[in-house]
């Protein structure tokens, strides 16, 4: 009995073990999708970029991103190994405490039918029934008789169920081994092409190295380019901000000439009625504030955090938001307000989020750019070619809004993309990595 207990008991944590390790192993093939297609939408940006003589600083930040990716990969697979080990581990003893159990059931059957031999009686069963001396003993045996067929049936039904489950977990471990020697496999072959891309990326270091002194000039012409662009969107949403100052002011004062023509006619009416003096009304201050509308798309836009859609269908991002180390200057880093995807050439821009179109500013040389507004957010969407939208326009969620211009050597795209939250006079730039989907 306690044998059968301590079974059970191990049979249903092994069972647990297993439901809770599947979500685990679905989260790491999941997030083995996402990164080869990375990987692939990279390699596909790399190719197109080595197409063309001309070395760019987008090459070196999708090399580093490639093998970003590879090893986050190397090691996804790495913990895929030991996921598939446990469960190989988990399913062999499974296995045999299965093998125990069937040996044990049989075991027992034998007894059951060694027993009913010995107790068999040469008139059968009919008999051994009426042989009885009383009714009472004569339905005893009845029972008896059929309590043990109803045993012996059970124990049958438990071998046939524990054979089957034994041949389950035999055809699941054989697939898990065979998913183990795949894994590996593949395992072998990013580790191959990661030491490729590390000698690509040396290869392209040596070069850089060489035109040191142009890179430092084109990379000080990108941050004032960058600066630039930093007081212009400022100064439009600084703009904005005034703008829609300028019209509550205008709907208040609006309000109060009409409030002054109501007042002005009902005392003309009760001019020769006796009035009774009244506490004058106090005075309501009006703030800055959002329309209901305006507030409701800013909160769904605020809740949306972490799950925005990226401003382009496909691209990987090559300079994030913040400090950037340059990939092959020493200590020399640059400054990113927004963050910068790599897309192939002139590839759409899209809306992350639905909300009205409140600028669209021409920046001679550094292309166009467009703001739109959800509520008290604005995101920025800067290096555009062509702009589909105009000022006042309202647009959805993935609404493309404009195409990319390429870049100096003409092979890719890539989207400046920035988040700003707006209270009051008051704007603070946000980090865009933590607002689009992962």
């Amino acid at each position: 009995m306690n044998r059968n207990i301590i079974l059970l008991f191990s049979i249903l944590f092994i069972t647990a073990a297993q439901l809770w390790a599947q979500p685990g192993s679905q989260r790491l093939k999941n997030e083995q999708k996402a990164l080869e297609k990375q990987i692939s939408t990279t390699k596909t940006l790399l190719e197109k970029s080595k197409k063309n003589t001309q070395l760019s600083l987008e090459e070196v930040n999708l090399i580093d991103r490639q093998v970003e990716y590879r090893e986050r990969l190397l090691r996804n697979i790495d913990n895929q190994i030991r996921s598939s080990e446990l469960k190989i581990e988990q399913k062999e003893g499974r296995i045999q405490e299965l093998n125990a159990e069937i040996e044990r059931l049989k075991k027992q059957y034998a007894e059951l039918l060694l027993y009913a031999y010995k107790k068999r009686n040469k008139y059968g069963d009919l008999m051994f029934i009426f042989s009885a001396k009383t009714v009472e003993e004569a339905l005893k045996r009845k029972l008896y008789l059929e309590k043990l067929a109803e045993i012996q049936q059970k124990q049958m039904r438990l071998i046939q169920q524990n054979t089957d489950l034994l041949k389950e977990e035999i055809k699941a471990l054989d697939e898990e081994k065979k998913k183990q020697v795949e894994l590996a496999g593949q395992k072998r072959i990013e580790r191959a092409e990661i030491i490729k891309t590390k000698k690509e990326k040396e290869e392209i270091y040596k070069r850089f190295k060489e035109q040191e002194d142009e890179l430092l000039r084109a990379l000080k012409k990108q941050e004032e380019d960058k600066e630039r662009l930093k007081q212009e969107i400022a100064a439009a949403i600084q703009k904005e901000i005034a703008a829609e100052r300028a019209r509550i002011e205008k709907a208040r004062r609006e309000a109060a000439a009409a409030e002054a023509r109501r007042k002005a006619e009902e005392a003309k009416r009760n001019a020769n009625t006796p009035t009774v003096e009244k506490e004058a009304p106090k005075k309501v201050e009006r703030e800055f504030s959002l329309t209901a509308e305006a507030a409701l798309i800013g909160e769904n836009f605020a809740s949306n955090k972490g799950k925005l859609p990226w401003p382009v269908e496909k691209g990987t991002i090559t300079q994030n938001y913040g400090k950037n180390k340059h990939p092959s200057l020493p200590n020399v880093f640059t400054q990113n307000n927004g963050v910068d995807i790599s897309t192939p050439k002139n590839a759409n821009v899209l809306a992350v989020f639905k909300g009205e179109v409140t600028s669209v500013i021409n920046i001679p040389g550094a292309g166009k750019v467009v703001i739109i507004k959800h509520g008290d957010y604005r995101t920025v969407y800067s290096n555009l070619q062509d702009v589909y939208v105009t000022k006042g326009s309202v647009v959805n969620t993935k609404t493309a809004i404009g195409s990319l211009l390429p870049n100096s050597a003409g092979d890719i795209s890539v989207a400046h993309f920035e988040v700003h939250h707006v209270k009051g006079n008051s704007v603070s730039q946000l980090n865009p990595n933590l607002w689009i989907a992962k």
